[in-house]
């Protein structure tokens, strides 16, 4: 499973001057710049990670699509394909730490721009029994005169939608210029670090990076597990005026709040870079012992590429483009194994954005418990096959066989892990006049459902106030129930249940909420198996990148990595939430609407979404499985022949 890693090192200057140590000067060192760079790099990330943990919380509040959401949350990777190119050309004529500083600061000011739209919009509007408090005022209940009818607070007027959707181009050009700004942080970084740790140490400070990378988005959904419990308007509305717990279907958290928190830690992060100098004296290890060979080879092999890229000028770079890369991507090892971690990335991309969604619908949990159960079970999973992939390459000294085999045998185990989940979830629970009859006349995805037990109360056919039965049966609103009378809780005033409802029989009633799905038993099993899947899938991460620079001319290795993280930024990580998000849409039964046109989705076919979401999954590990199948043919082709 291929980390969403920077692409090739850029362009270092080689200096053979020996520049003095100011003794006590920070600055002057090259673990101080690690310890930096992995605090930038630890921020930058969890603003990344952050956006996925608010993909269900941003569509409610901006009323989008899943195909929308999907496509706004990938937009980064535009921004951040476009300008890689030139940044890696040009690295050894610009001052990195300065142009690394100058990123963040470019990364904060997205990430408080993203944020802006909430401060710029009107209060969020949800349809409600009671408002503000006053339990002397009821609405959304069923009255015999329209002139009772729900006094909706967001009724359309000539620039309501349209407001929201140019908050939403906020949104866009955020994450636009996030991907712009975080091109320089993470190339830049290895490089300096390169550059001027020893032999013995760069190995080391590199793998702190990579286990920072992976870590990073982690941090992004703890985050969002502690701001989604936030109300949304926390800074507008008083809390006798909100009506709403989290558990509640209407509710949306601060998804704004954190990325406040973590732009101010990109922004502190981000001032070190400016006082550390161009270059700073080659550091020189003591006492330590004589480095890995196999990883001294992979490092010289890596620095005689760039070197041989340095040579080149831009003119000759562009003549000499196209053959490198007709040379690289005609060897038949290099392509399918760069495929098959596309494939797996396109898997990582599906589970980033949209699994805490899936979560949430499937098991009836809150936005925040699901971020908490990614950030808190999934993800570390994740980094610890990271890790015991790499601990078993270097311990076994696996070769290129060995390590195409390993790739096989952890995605056929991956995928197989990946099967019951299919299977591992509940069906819909019944609405009546959307997937349960009731008599209703209408019976169909239409936004409007009319019941004809409540046709004389004079509903809202657009409310969204959802109620549970007492038989089980959910109600999208009280009104719709049929439900004429309120019971209010002595201590806080808020609805505890509702009777007299013409739509349920005698001695019935109805409680604010959901029903939910009824899945809850099943979510640690599910978890369990998700945690095992994305550990089987990373235990490839490192043979996969070793055979990636095994396949290629020692020429070339530069170049061919810059290739494979572009393939995984066009092939997976851009269009594969879109794909998902497109998926998703198509399992939807019932949608909201504002003005008269479609937004966000409020129920979803469980089985059907359940299917062809981790379907889809399975499809791409099936592809990555046929790739590096097809890819151990060729290795053991080629070590036969030199045999």
């Amino acid at each position: 499973m291929a980390v969403k890693m920077g692409v090739s090192e850029p362009v270092r200057r080689q200096s053979s001057v020996r520049l003095p140590i100011p003794r006590g000067n920070p600055f002057h060192s090259i673990k101080f710049f690690v310890l930096c760079h992995g605090f930038l790099q630890l921020s930058q990330l969890m603003v990344s990670g952050y956006l996925k943990s608010t993909i269900s919380t941003v569509e409610k509040r901006f009323g989008l699509t899943s195909q929308t959401s999907g496509m706004v949350s990938s937009l980064n990777e535009i921004g951040n394909t476009v300008f890689i190119v030139f940044v890696s050309y040009f690295g050894s004529c610009v001052h990195r730490p300065r142009l690394i500083g100058c990123g963040g600061l470019l990364v904060c000011l997205a990430t408080f721009l993203m944020a802006m739209p909430h401060f710029l919009m009107d209060s969020y509007q949800y349809d409600q029994t009671v408002t503000g408090g006053n339990m002397t005022m009821a609405n959304d209940i069923c009255q015999d005169s329209s002139a009772y009818r729900l006094l909706r607070s967001g009724k359309c007027g000539a620039d309501t939608r349209t407001s929201e959707q140019r908050m939403l181009y906020l949104l866009v050009l955020g994450q636009l210029l996030l991907g712009i700004g975080s091109v320089p942080i993470q190339p830049f970084g290895i490089s300096y670090i390169d550059d001027f740790a020893s032999e013995q140490n760069s190995p080391m400070y590199l793998a702190i990076l990579f286990a920072v990378s992976v870590l990073g988005p982690g941090f992004g959904f703890v985050l969002g597990f502690a701001m989604l419990r936030f109300f949304v308007d926390l800074n507008k509305v008083s809390p006798d005026e909100m009506n709403l717990e989290p558990n509640d279907p209407r509710w949306v958290g601060a998804w704004w709040l954190g990325f406040l928190v973590a732009g101010t830690c990109v922004a502190l992060s981000s001032v070190p870079y400016f006082f550390f100098p161009r270059e700073l004296t080659k550091e020189v290890a003591r006492d330590l012992p004589s480095p890995d060979p196999a990883g001294k080879s992979l490092f010289s092999e890596l620095k005689s590429s760039q070197v041989e890229t340095q040579k080149l000028s831009l003119l000759q770079f562009i003549k000499k483009f196209p053959f490198i890369l007709w040379r690289t991507l005609r060897n038949p090892v290099y392509l399918l194994v760069v495929l098959g971690q596309v494939s797996m990335s396109a898997v990582i991309s599906g589970l980033a954005v949209f699994m805490g969604k899936f979560l949430e619908k499937q098991f009836t949990l809150t936005a925040s418990f699901a971020n908490l159960m990614l950030g808190g079970v999934t993800i570390p999973g994740i980094v610890i096959g990271t890790i015991v992939g790499g601990a078993i390459m270097r311990r076994l000294k696996i070769t290129m066989r060995g390590a195409v085999v390993m790739c096989v045998v952890c995605i056929l185990v991956c995928a197989g892990l990946t099967s019951p989940l299919l299977h591992l979830g509940c069906s819909t629970q019944s609405i009546a006049g959307i997937n349960s009859d009731l008599n209703t006349s209408t019976r169909t995805l239409s936004p409007t459902i009319l019941l004809p037990c409540s046709q004389n109360c004079s509903c809202d056919p657009q409310a969204f106030n959802p109620v549970c039965a007492s038989t089980g049966l959910e109600f999208v609103s009280p009104c719709l129930a049929g439900c004429k009378s309120i019971s209010f809780t002595t201590a806080q005033g808020r609805v505890q249940n509702y009777t007299d409802c013409s739509c349920l029989g005698p001695g019935e009633w109805a409680t604010p909420g959901t029903c939910g799905a009824g899945c809850s038993h099943l979510l640690m099993p599910f978890m369990l198996l998700l945690t095992l899947m994305g550990f089987t899938a990373s235990l490839s991460q490192t043979p996969s990148f070793i055979l990636v620079l095994r396949s290629v001319k020692p020429q070339d290795k530069s170049f061919a990595i810059g290739i494979q993280y572009m393939l995984f930024r066009a092939l997976a990580w851009l269009p594969g939430p879109i794909l998902y998000g497109r998926v998703i849409d198509k399992t939807c039964i019932h949608w909201e609407t504002k003005c008269g046109e479609q937004t966000a989705c409020r129920y979803y076919d469980l089985d059907r979404f359940r299917i062809r979401y981790m379907g889809v999954q399975v499809l791409f590990e099936c592809g990555a499985l046929i790739c590096f199948f097809a890819a151990s043919y060729f290795v053991t082709k080629r070590h036969n022949r030199r045999s």
